[in-house]
């Protein structure tokens, strides 16, 4: 936790504690909080399904054991005690005179909403109007907003009962083990952090392929896209974490400033330099359109205008029903000189620093050497659950940071409204879409959105020893 976070709760207050997120991940991440005595107070869950204590238990047992989680009923019995249900309509009074008598005793409340969008609001007006707030935090799951005009309204509407600092963004990329060890491999490491800028690095390529198709949520994503789903908020936070400059203190604001101030360089996207992919069946999804221009893969070309990194372009790429699934970071190098004292006068293929955030995170340096005569490249890795240990799942981090108040992990609203302004002009003006395969790489039109640079690589995916 980073210095300067705020007073720990001493309630966590679920809002849609029987939904889906709450079966695949709320559960099994409080669950193992509890095991490694991370979690220390009650949980208070709210619904409209009408059930009592001990089915909501049966709920959370059932739950965390389809995740394969290993489960020791010693542990669970201790985090099930601190279970309690309140059911009814989050949009009527009644349900909030029920909340105010289990709530009254507690100082210091986490309203957790893994519900709708469209209810952020509301739910936040009647705890207000109920008076829940004054020492409250509240947490919201992503999407927040769908552009940039529905952001700034959503802002306004909350900051009407919410100061900026009770409000907890939640992206869950923000969690991830090796997108927060970002700051610490760039600037704690001279052998980086040298390297890190315009002087050294000649493009920048960030890839998050997912090799499963929409499946059973044809109805959501037909109404988002890949651009609103993954690109403005988890990319452009890595992409801010990759580039930014040192914060100047520890503490959440610190940090955030400086996400912020990337942001601000990036000029809106441009959509001639995007392009945009669906896969082939896409359509045949219950839920979808049939005439359905929804993106299923984008890619799109940034760059930063600053002193660091300007001249550097950016490209992003992003999809499903993709070859595999990775999300890597991959920074190239500029090419050394041609080397004179070699018999060929000939050049080495540049230098790259790839830093892979899924499947099993770690860092990987190419370099090139010379071997009988013929360049080779040899990667030096590492795995980061290797020296480090196992760390927090992305849930079990966030949970944790809300409930200690360390705002480090959450969006704040100046860097959500300038995300959304980058991609604006990408969803006011789309180019067309493009039929792929699935199992490729997306449609040949990336390729020409990257043509004159390093072609799109393919993710480091090889198990690190």
């Amino acid at each position: 936790m980073r210095r300067g976070a705020e007073k720990t709760a001493d309630l966590m207050v679920i809002f849609g504690i029987t939904g889906d997120l709450a079966r695949k991940m709320t559960f099994r991440s409080l669950y193992r909080l509890e095991r490694k005595g991370l979690l220390d107070c009650p949980i208070i869950g709210v619904a409209s399904d009408e059930m009592t204590v001990e089915q909501l238990v049966q709920r959370a047992s059932d739950s965390i054991k389809e995740t394969g989680e290993d489960f020791d009923q010693k542990v669970f019995a201790r985090f099930a005690a601190r279970l309690s249900y309140i059911s009814g309509d989050v949009t009527k009074d009644d349900l909030y005179d029920d909340l105010t008598a289990a709530v009254k005793k507690f100082k210091r409340p986490l309203y957790y909403l893994e519900m709708p969008p469209s209810l952020f609001g509301p739910i936040a007006e009647q705890l207000g109007k109920a008076g829940l707030l004054e020492d409250a935090l509240v947490a919201v799951e992503k999407p927040f907003g769908h552009d940039l005009t529905s952001a700034r309204e959503l802002n306004t509407r909350l900051h009407k009962v919410l100061r900026e600092d009770q409000l907890l963004r939640v992206d869950h990329f923000l969690g991830k083990e090796p997108v927060i060890e970002l700051e610490y491999l760039r600037f704690a490491n001279v052998a980086f952090a040298e390297l890190w800028d315009r002087k050294s690095v000649s493009c920048i390529q960030i890839t998050m392929a997912e090799d499963f198709d929409v499946s059973d949520r044809g109805k959501f994503y037909d109404s988002v896209g890949a651009l609103r789903d993954v690109v403005q908020n988890h990319l452009l936070q890595v992409l801010a974490l990759v580039t930014m400059d040192p914060p100047a203190g520890a503490g959440a604001d610190e940090l955030r400033d400086k996400k912020t101030d990337v942001f601000k360089a990036i000029q809106a996207a441009d959509p001639e330099h995007y392009v945009r992919g669906q896969y082939a069946g896409y359509t045949d999804v219950p839920g979808v359109a049939a005439d359905s221009t929804t993106e299923t893969f984008v890619a799109l070309r940034l760059e930063i205008d600053n002193w660091r990194w300007s001249g550097v372009p950016i490209f992003l790429r992003a999809g499903k029903s993709l070859a595999v699934r990775a999300t890597e970071v991959r920074l190239f190098l500029r090419r050394t000189p041609k080397l004179a004292f070699l018999p060929e006068l000939t050049r080495a293929e540049p230098n790259q620093i790839v830093l892979r955030i899924d499947p099993d995170p770690g860092l990987r340096l190419a370099i090139t050497a010379r071997d009988d005569g013929t360049w080779r490249p040899v990667n030096l890795d590492t795995s980061f659950s290797t020296p480090l240990g196992e760390p927090l799942t992305p849930y079990e981090r966030l949970f944790r940071g809300a409930l200690t108040g360390d705002h480090s992990l959450f969006a704040r609203q100046d860097s959500v409204e300038e995300t959304w302004r980058i991609v604006q002009p990408l969803l006011d003006n789309p180019p067309p879409v493009h039929s792929y395969k699935p199992g490729s790489w997306g449609p040949t039109e990336a390729d020409a959105l990257i043509r004159g640079h390093q072609s799109w690589h393919k993710p480091w995916l090889e198990k690190a020893p």
